[in-house]
Formats: structure tokens, C-alpha cells, sequence
């Protein structure tokens, strides 16, 4: 039965972040109740079916994508329960495979640089694992914004990342990224570990570093003369609506990485989990 404010959703397709499965969430709910068996896979795109209550802003039929609060099940299954006000129009040029690949990793990359670093043209971001989920998306939003991009990846991915946009590659496996760059406006750290220890070093004072991957201790960013931030990303129909813009218009792309069907939604963890991915994991749920 749907709560108040709840849509049902038929879903079609489903990204997965390998490492929800070690996140408390997905086996609690917010009161700290047990929920297990629970259902991974918060980011969606699908079609409503109903809408429970009055005032939402989607419809039965309507075609739709969004990210699903974390304390609740996911949509790795042929229906979810989400809050009609967590989901936006999908994109009308995207299919739900590439549309599902969109939310977390795109309102992650949005809010890093929009809502908490306050990224600006003519800016230097440096953007640590450039090549997966969130970097993808990050790259193109830092060259839409006008910033000057520069980002590490692996050699192989490359290529991809300038296609993208960005305006420097930097091989991690071959260069330390803090002997060649310094001075930059904004760091955005997918990485954590020893990587986002150094990243503080290739900040200019006064800038901010960004981390989805670890903890921003405000000694360390006092230290530095910067500001830190960590964060956790949190549904937006808003954001997703102006994503889904930048979309239609040609100025943001998914990367998929893998598609696998529902069924095999273990290969897809596991896949996920061997690492150095390019972009989103996705369960196709409708062929």
C-alpha cells in the first residue's frame, strides 16, 4: 500500500552504486528498525502507475527518472514505492537505460560543484577518478560551467575524458597529480584513501575541496587555508529537471559501463565491485 505523497513506479531500468551494499541504510530503515530482505539500486527510470494523495507533480503514464531515499528499498525489482516528489520528467531523448544511469551520479556531481563549491567560470577544478560514475558527470558539468577541468584517470580513459571535456589528463598510475598541479579553485574527491590526503596539497588558499569518498575535518581544511566539505547526495526533482535539460540540449551524455538484466543483478555487484568502471552499472528490468 502507498504512503501519502508515494508513487508507484513501474521500473525499467535501475543503476546500482557497488558499494550501497555495504551502506547501514540499506538494511535499516531512518528509526534504526531491521528491513531485511531489502532491494539495492536507487537511481531509476520508469513509468508511474499511480500516485497516492493530491498536489504531485507526476501522473499515472508519465514517463519518469529519479533517486529513491536510501533508507527506503531501492528499484532493483519490477516496482518501487518512491516519493512522487523525488522524480522528474526523464529525459525525452534518452532511453530508461541511460536515463537510470543519471541520478546519483548526476545530482552528485551538481550539488559538489553547485550547491556546495560554488564553481564559477574561469575556475581550475581538479577531479579525483574522473572516469566513473560521478566523474563522468562532473567533467561536463565543470566545462559547462566555464571551468578549466583537469582529471585523473587511468591512460585508457583518457581519450573518453577529453571527449568530455576535460582540458588535462593526468595518468594516476604514472604521474603524482600534486607534482604538476597546484593552485586549483576546487578539488571534487571521488577517490578518499591517501588520494584525498593529498589532494589538499594541490588546493590554492582559499579554495574548496569536495569529497563523496571520505571526511573534510575542518582542522585539515584550517590547516590548509581551504575549505572542506563531505556530503552525502540527496534526491532533487529540481536539479534532476535542469540535468534532464542539459541532456535534451546536447550538453551532458551518460556513460554505461555494463547493462545487464534484473536477473543477473549479482554479476552486475560483482562487476561493480572489481572496480575501474567507466560511468554507471545498469539492470535492465524492461527489455
Amino acid at each position: 500500500m502507498l504512503e501519502e505523497g508515494d508513487a508507484l513506479v513501474r521500473v525499467h531500468a535501475c543503476a546500482i552504486t557497488p558499494t550501497e551494499l555495504t551502506w547501514s541504510a540499506l538494511y535499516t530503515t531512518l528509526a534504526g528498525d531491521d528491513r531485511i530482505p531489502c532491494i539495492p539500486g536507487h537511481e531509476l527510470s520508469g513509468v508511474v502507475e499511480a500516485v497516492a494523495g493530491e498536489g504531485a507533480d507526476v501522473k499515472a503514464g508519465d514517463a519518469v527518472y529519479g533517486l529513491t531515499d536510501f533508507w527506503r528499498d531501492g528499484a532493483a525489482a519490477d516496482y518501487v514505492a518512491v516519493r512522487a516528489a523525488d522524480l522528474a520528467p526523464k529525459p525525452a531523448n534518452l532511453t530508461h537505460v541511460q536515463a537510470a544511469a543519471i541520478p546519483l551520479s548526476g545530482l552528485t556531481a551538481w550539488q559538489a560543484f553547485f550547491d556546495h563549491a560554488n564553481l564559477a567560470a574561469g575556475q581550475r577544478v581538479l577531479i579525483q577518478g574522473a572516469a566513473g560514475g560521478v566523474g563522468t558527470f562532473a567533467v561536463q558539468l565543470a566545462r559547462w560551467r566555464g571551468a578549466h577541468v583537469i582529471a585523473t584517470a587511468s591512460a585508457s580513459a583518457a581519450s573518453l575524458l577529453r571527449e568530455l571535456g576535460a582540458d588535462e589528463v593526468i595518468d594516476y598510475t604514472a604521474v603524482r597529480f600534486e607534482d604538476v598541479v597546484q593552485d586549483v579553485d576546487v578539488v571534487l574527491d571521488n577517490v578518499g584513501g591517501e588520494t584525498l590526503e593529498r589532494s589538499w596539497g594541490a588546493l590554492r588558499r582559499g579554495g574548496t575541496l569536495v569529497t563523496v569518498a571520505g571526511d573534510a575535518p575542518a582542522e585539515t581544511a584550517a590547516r590548509y587555508g581551504a575549505r572542506g566539505v563531505d556530503f552525502i547526495v540527496t534526491p532533487s526533482r529540481p536539479e534532476l529537471i535542469e540535468i534532464a535539460r542539459l541532456v535534451e540540449v546536447g550538453k551532458l551524455r551518460t556513460i554505461i559501463a555494463a547493462t545487464f538484466p534484473l536477473e543477473r543483478a549479482r554479476e552486475a555487484f560483482e562487476r561493480g565491485l572489481s572496480g575501474h568502471n567507466r560511468g554507471k552499472i545498469v539492470l535492465q528490468v524492461v527489455a
